[in-house]
C-alpha cells in the first residue's frame, strides 16, 4: 500500500467513524460473539489468509534487495532470475489471496448483514401498532441499513485489519532492525509526523461529515415531504413555486458550500501526508546512502528499507486508528441491538389455541384499557427527541362489556374520541387489555394463536391503505395461494371488475403509492374484495365510508353488504344511516357504552342516540334518505 492510499485510507476510517470514547461492553461483546457463531470457519480462514498475506508483503521488500545486491556485486545471473521469478510468484499469490480474501470478506460481510437485517426486521414486525405510530420510518430504516452496514464493518474490514497489520508490523519492524537499527529508528522518529495530522485532520473531516449528512439529509426531507403524492397537492395548493424554489436552493447551496470545504481540506491533507511520506523517503535513501558508501550497509538494502517503510507506516497509521473503527462498529451494534431489546407487548403463548370452527361469537367482558406509555414501545433515538413523551397509561376504556352473537352486527356510535375505534383494535389483538376479556368464539384471544386469529378476523379501516403494488399482489396478502378465478371472483362481489379490466394491465397495473392512481372509493372497495378474498368469519368495519362521496358510499355499501353477509360483524360509524339496520347498537361515550338497543328502541328512549339523529337530520331538506 502507498503512503498516499494509506492516507486515503486513514482519512476516511476516521471521517466515518462515530467518535465517541468508551469502554468495552462485555454484554455487547458477547452478544456480537453470538451473531459471530455461526460464520466462526469463515472468520478463522478470514484471520488467517490475512496472516498469509502479511507475510508476503515483507517477503518482497527483503527479495528485492537482494536482487540488487545481487546486480551491484555482479554475482550469479541466474540468481537474480531465481529471485526475480520468486518475486513474481509472491507477487501472484498475494493476487490470488487478495481475490480471496475479498470473496470472503464480503461473504461474511453480507452474511452478518443478512442475520442482523432478518433480526431486526422480524422483531419490528412484532412490535404493537403504538411503536410505529410514534416511530420515524426513516429512523428505523437507517438501523437496517447504515447501523447494520456499520456493524458489517467489524468483521469484514476492522477484524482483518488488526490482525495483519500486527503481524505486518511485527515482521517489519524485525527485518528492518536487522538490516539497519539507526534507519528504523529514524523512520520511527518521523511517526508521529505522519499519524497527528492523520488524527487531528480526521476529527475536522467528521465533523465536516455530520455536518454534510445533516445538510443532505434536510434537503432529503424537504424532496421527500414535496414529492410525496400529499405533499405536491398542498403545494400546489398554498404556496408559490418561485418560494419553493428559493428555498431548496439555499438548502442546496449550504451542500454545495460543505462539499468545497471539505474537498479542500481533503486536498491539504492528503498532500501534506504525501509530502510527510516523501521526505521520510528521502530521508531513508540519505541516511541508508551515506552508510552504503560507508561500507556498512549493502545497496540492496537500502532499497529494501524504503520499500519496507511503506509496510510500517501503513500497519501503524491504521492501527492508530483502530480504535475508532471498533468504537463505530461497538455503537452501530448497540444501536442495533437496541430495537433489538424492545420487548413487543404481545406475545403469542407456548401454547396457543384454535378459533373453533364454524360461526363464532365475540364478546367484550367488562374490558379496561390504557394506551402504553411511550417508554414501554419507543426509543427516544427512533423518535428523533431528546427524551420521550411520558404521558400514557391513562384508562381509556372503562368496564366495556357486550355480545356480538354468530352472524350478528353489532354497530358502535358517538363522538370523535369516544373509544370505538379503540374497542376496534383490541379484537385483533393490535394492543391488549389491562382488565377483563376480549373473547372469539368463547376463547380469550390471548390464549389464541396469531395465524389463527388472522385467518378468523378481518378489518376495513377508513384509509383503505394499498401497498405501491400491482393490484394482485395487493389482493394476495389476504391469501397467497388464490387463484386467477378466485381473484376476479372477489373483484366482482366488491363491484371492481369491470374497473380492473379497464386497467392497462389489468391485475397486474400498480396502482401507486397508497393506491393513489384509484379513487377513495376504488381503494376502499379494493379492501373489501382482500377481505372477501380471506373468507374471514368475523368483520370489522372502522368509518369504512367515512370520507366517500354519495356515489361511492352507494358502490361501497353493496360491496360490503357481500362482506357482511353470515359474517360476524363490528361496525363503527358517524353516518347513522349506515348502522340502522345493525342487531344491536351501542353508544360509547368517554370509553363507556351509555346506550344499547335497536335503532327504533334508541329513537324511542330519546337520549344520546335519538340526540346524535336529530343533529345530523334534522336540517331544513335533510333526510335519512338523503344521508343515505
Amino acid at each position: 500500500m502507498s503512503m498516499e492510499s494509506t492516507a486515503w485510507t486513514q482519512l476516511y476510517s476516521v471521517m466515518h467513524a462515530q467518535q465517541e470514547r468508551r469502554p468495552f461492553d462485555r454484554v455487547t461483546l458477547r452478544r456480537i460473539g453470538a451473531f459471530a457463531r455461526p460464520h466462526r470457519r469463515r472468520i478463522a480462514l478470514f484471520v488467517l489468509l490475512g496472516v498469509l498475506t502479511a507475510l508476503l508483503a515483507v517477503a518482497t521488500p527483503v527479495l528485492a534487495g537482494r536482487v540488487v545486491d545481487a546486480i551491484v556485486s555482479h554475482g550469479d545471473a541466474d540468481a537474480v532470475v531465481r529471485l526475480s521469478l520468486l518475486i513474481a510468484v509472491i507477487a501472484v499469490l498475494e493476487a490470488a489471496l487478495g481475490i480471496l480474501g475479498r470473496r470472503l470478506s464480503a461473504t461474511l460481510g453480507e452474511g452478518l448483514i443478512l442475520d442482523l437485517r432478518t433480526a431486526v426486521f422480524d422483531h419490528v414486525q412484532r412490535m404493537p401498532v403504538a411503536f410505529f405510530t410514534r416511530t420515524r420510518t426513516g429512523a428505523l430504516v437507517s438501523r437496517l441499513n447504515n447501523d447494520v452496514i456499520g456493524a458489517q464493518r467489524a468483521f469484514s474490514n476492522t477484524l482483518s485489519g488488526v490482525v495483519s497489520n500486527l503481524v505486518t508490523l511485527v515482521l517489519t519492524l524485525a527485518v528492518m532492525l536487522t538490516l539497519s537499527w539507526q534507519v528504523t529508528l529514524l523512520a520511527l522518529a518521523l511517526l508521529p509526523v505522519f499519524v497527528l495530522p492523520a488524527r487531528r485532520m480526521g476529527s475536522r473531516m467528521a465533523g465536516m461529515q455530520r455536518e454534510a449528512a445533516t445538510l443532505n439529509a434536510a434537503m432529503g426531507t424537504r424532496m421527500t415531504e414535496r414529492f410525496s403524492a400529499p405533499g405536491a397537492t398542498l403545494v400546489k395548493l398554498f404556496s408559490r413555486p418561485e418560494e419553493e424554489s428559493a428555498e431548496f436552493a439555499a438548502r442546496a447551496a449550504h451542500v454545495r458550500d460543505i462539499g468545497v470545504r471539505t474537498a479542500t481540506a481533503q486536498s491539504v491533507f492528503i498532500t501534506a501526508l504525501t509530502l510527510v511520506s516523501a521526505l521520510a523517503l528521502a530521508l531513508v535513501y540519505g541516511l541508508g546512502g551515506r552508510l552504503a558508501l560507508n561500507g556498512t550497509l549493502e545497496p540492496g538494502a537500502v532499497v529494501a528499507l524504503a520499500l519496507l517503510l511503506t509496510r510500517l507506516y501503513a500497519p501503524l497509521t491504521s492501527l492508530a486508528g483502530a480504535r475508532v473503527e471498533v468504537m463505530s462498529a461497538l455503537v452501530s451494534f448497540e444501536r442495533v441491538f437496541e430495537v433489538l431489546d424492545l420487548k413487543p407487548l404481545i406475545e403469542e403463548k407456548p401454547d396457543a389455541r384454535e378459533v373453533p370452527p364454524g360461526p363464532v361469537s365475540v364478546e367484550f367482558d367488562d374490558v379496561r384499557f390504557g394506551y402504553p406509555s411511550a417508554d414501554k414501545v419507543s426509543l427516544a433515538s427512533l423518535e428523533e427527541v431528546a427524551s420521550l413523551d411520558s404521558r400514557g397509561g391513562a384508562e381509556v376504556l372503562h368496564g366495556v362489556s357486550f355480545r356480538a352473537a354468530p352472524g350478528q352486527t353489532v354497530a358502535l356510535v358517538g363522538s370523535s374520541g369516544a373509544g370505538k375505534s379503540t374497542i376496534a383494535q383490541l379484537l385483533p389483538r393490535l394492543y391488549d387489555v389491562d382488565a377483563g376479556a376480549v373473547r372469539i368464539g368463547g376463547v380469550d384471544v390471548r390464549d389464541l394463536s396469531a395465524g389463527s386469529l388472522r385467518a378468523t378476523l378481518g378489518m376495513v379501516t377508513q384509509d383503505g391503505h394499498l401497498f405501491h403494488d400491482s393490484v394482485r399482489a395487493n389482493l394476495l396478502l389476504a391469501r397467497p395461494g388464490a387463484t386467477e378465478d378466485e381473484l376476479w371472483d372477489a373483484l366482482r362481489r366488491s363491484r371492481l371488475d369491470d374497473l380492473v379490466r379497464s386497467l392497462p394491465d389489468g391485475l397486474d397495473t400498480v396502482v401507486g403509492e397508497r393506491g393513489y392512481r384509484l379513487s377513495g372509493g376504488e381503494r376502499q372497495r379494493m379492501t373489501i374484495a382482500r377481505l372477501l378474498l380471506a373468507r374471514q368469519r368475523v368483520v370489522i368495519l372502522d368509518e369504512a365510508t367515512a370520507h366517500l362521496d354519495n356515489t361511492s358510499e352507494a358502490a361501497v355499501q353493496e360491496a360490503l353488504a357481500e362482506a357482511l353477509a353470515d359474517r360476524t360483524a363490528i361496525v363503527i360509524a358517524h353516518r347513522l344511516s349506515t348502522v340502522r339496520a345493525a342487531d344491536l347498537i351501542l353508544v360509547v361515550e368517554s370509553g363507556r357504552v351509555v346506550e344499547r338497543g335497536t335503532h327504533e328502541e334508541l329513537l324511542a328512549t330519546g337520549g344520546r342516540y335519538a340526540e346524535l339523529h336529530r343533529t345530523q337530520f334534522d336540517q331544513p331538506g335533510m333526510t335519512e334518505a338523503v344521508a343515505r
